[in-house]
């Protein structure tokens, strides 16, 4: 580290909420860590920094939604600088997400069986008992086809007045264009992507209209090449979540973003990429791969970080609510139940995350 300057926290691109700092009148102080040559002067954007050997220390206030901060040292060895920009979620409280992936059976079922409403279908129906019990709104990330004989071509607009009815809690965006392969994006560079994202709005809109359409908040696999990032950022995404799980190799279910932003989103909470304008979320509970007995730890362990508390990114799949699926879950509704009851009675809000991870406006639909 000799010679060298260098923010260590907080980290370029962190979002910030009121948890990681101190409110005031104008809004958020939070402290500036780093290392620098042992005997230079340091400011923190004007701020006179505290030395301690080769560490730093400064309080900076936030105010705008983005902010950069500057360190400067200046000694025997010269002047050098170091920038990072971080993202005040200065309107931030505490509150959820809930997206259901891999959707298509509950699409076949209803058109098979002809309902003559939406919620004949057990899925539909279970989901809808849950948004009324405590108010979730809930996003189904959908394929357009089953692999088999059934695509979202074939679904019948004759249901689109009860969709747009419920559309302010129930909304379908695109997860894929089918099941398999797996990971069908992650050498993509873009062109697939764009090509099945744009087919699967078109289809959304045509059946259930433009009110129930939503871009999604996480892609098949959550892989994606970088360079086919800006595909995404064009057609409205603002958030992407994502596993960013630690494995032999680095990280996986993470975009391919690099090993040091991975373990950054691992160890908290979102991470802004500037150059998309896209914040990378870590997904905090998938029901089910977690047993009803667990559900309520891993949410409390959550909460009890000051890094990982503000927002709760829940998630599930389709296929294990239904019972010819050979990994068929029984008691999945009552995992998704165990969930929604712990937020709701701590006190965390159901949000569409997608729609925008700083809690500073609620558009009307604002992906069209």
């Amino acid at each position: 580290m000799s010679g060298l300057l260098k923010i260590e926290e907080p980290f370029h691109g962190a979002v910030i909420n009121w948890r990681q700092g101190k409110k005031t009148e104008d809004c958020l102080l939070i402290n500036v860590q780093g290392y620098a040559p042992i005997r230079d002067s340091v400011v923190v954007n004007g701020v006179q920094a505290k030395r301690s050997l080769e560490n730093f220390t400064a309080q900076v206030l936030l105010k705008a939604e983005e902010t950069e901060i500057v360190a400067i040292s200046r000694g025997s060895s010269g002047h050098k600088e170091h920038r990072i920009r971080v993202v005040l979620d200065k309107l931030s409280k505490p509150r959820y997400q809930f997206f259901i992936d891999d959707n298509i059976f509950f699409m076949r079922d209803i058109f098979k069986h002809n309902y003559k409403s939406l919620f004949d279908c057990f899925y539909l129906a279970g989901l809808k008992k849950l948004h009324e019990k405590y108010k979730t709104k809930f996003t189904l990330n959908l394929f357009y086809d089953d692999g088999e004989n059934f695509s979202l071509k074939q679904f019948p607009d004759r249901y689109k007045s009860e969709w747009l009815e419920n559309s302010g809690w129930l909304k379908l965006a695109f997860h894929a264009y089918s099941e398999f392969p797996d990971r069908p994006y992650q050498y993509d560079n873009g062109e697939k992507l764009a090509k099945d994202f744009d087919l699967m709005k078109e289809e959304i809109i045509r059946f259930a209209g433009k009110e129930t359409y939503s871009v999604p908040s996480v892609i098949h696999w959550g892989m994606v090449q970088p360079s086919a990032l800006p595909v995404l950022a064009q057609r409205g995404i603002k958030v992407l979540g994502g596993c960013f799980i630690p494995v032999e190799s680095g990280y996986d279910i993470n975009y391919l973003l690099d090993d040091e932003r991975c373990a950054y989103i691992w160890n908290n909470e979102a991470l802004k990429d500037f150059a998309t304008g896209i914040i990378f979320s870590r997904v905090d509970l998938i029901c089910n791969n977690t047993p009803v007995d667990k559900i309520n730890s891993v949410l409390e362990s959550l909460r009890n970080n000051p890094a990982q508390a503000e927002v709760m990114n829940l998630a599930t799949h389709e296929q294990y609510f239904w019972p010819f699926y050979f990994n068929y879950i029984p008691d999945h509704f009552q995992r998704l139940d165990t969930a929604l009851k712990w937020v709701t009675e701590n006190g965390y809000e159901c949000v569409f995350l997608q729609e925008g991870y700083l809690f500073n406006s609620r558009l009307e639909n604002p992906f069209l």
